[in-house]
């Protein structure tokens, strides 16, 4: 096995078996590179980027996904150090830096001095599992959203974007891009919707799934609706169709100072498994 610096080298399709492996260790946590592990074989043609793993005595001990995101898999504060100093040889070429807080974090201080002041830094996003009945009643208006729902879901993705990301994804010329995404988690099924009169008045998306779990995104209510509960019953809808037919775990992320979607969440029945942080360039 040919290693580099700190025994880190770029992983492959031959790697695919130890990466699965590492991600299965905490598989709801890891299940955006699990999902990517499993759609790319680790083949850089489909990853659009690279996975790097760091081996320690013939073992692969942890992973960091460097593409649009930076994302540290299984890593310590060790690994995500080495991580970062292997970053800074190429230079930045990642939009966020999102994982476990502490990887995180140390990732972001081996590289802060260089790499420029972020947009933002989020450190505190509390990460939300819930494996079993909701605690809620469904919404029962609440289903996948289909190809003629575009042109009303697709503003509802400009405004929830926006709202939480601080800049539209249609900035800069990604309007296509964007687009492109939406009509892809479409296709999928993985795209849901409350529609009113016209309106998408509560919306979610399954951003990634593995065998193992499926993390939500994307959620919005529309401002006029809000406080009314449609997130939390809109989420419990969600969670049943999803932990039915495409995982049997649903997970997500929340801005800590999100004290209304913390409620809902709970409300439903989602507890959390650990912490993780965003940094956004």
């Amino acid at each position: 096995m040919i290693t580099t610096r700190q025994g880190i080298r770029t992983l492959g399709p031959a790697d695919l078996g130890a990466f699965l492996e590492l991600t299965g260790r905490d598989p709801v946590v890891n299940v955006f590179a699990d999902h990517r592990a499993r759609t790319t074989s680790l083949d850089p043609r489909w990853l659009g980027g690279e996975v790097w793993g760091r081996w320690v005595g013939g073992d692969l001990a942890a992973a960091c996904h460097v593409g649009a995101n930076l994302v540290p898999i299984g890593a310590s504060v060790d690994d995500a150090r080495a991580f970062g100093e292997r970053a800074l040889a190429r230079g930045r070429t990642v939009s966020t830096i999102v994982g476990p807080a502490a990887p995180v974090r140390a990732l972001w201080d081996t590289v802060a001095s260089t790499w420029g002041r972020p947009r933002e830094q989020r450190w505190v996003q509390p990460h939300l599992v819930l494996d079993r009945v909701p605690l809620v009643d469904a919404d029962p208006l609440v289903r996948r959203s289909t190809r003629a729902d575009f042109e009303t879901l697709y503003p509802a993705c400009v405004a929830m974007y926006t709202e939480e990301v601080g800049v539209s994804p249609e900035a800069g010329g990604g309007g296509d891009l964007y687009r492109a995404r939406v009509l892809q988690l479409i296709g999928r099924g993985w795209s849901f919707v409350r529609v009113e009169d016209g309106q998408v008045v509560f919306k979610a998306e399954v951003a990634c799934a593995s065998p193992y779990a499926a993390q939500i995104q994307g959620v919005y209510v529309v401002p006029e609706r809000r406080g009314r509960g449609l997130a939390t019953a809109g989420m419990a809808a969600v969670a049943d169709i999803v932990r039915r037919e495409i995982a049997p775990a649903v997970s997500l992320y929340v801005n800590d100072w999100n004290t209304a979607a913390k409620k809902a969440y709970e409300r439903v029945g989602f507890r959390q498994t650990a912490t993780f942080a965003t940094v956004m360039f």
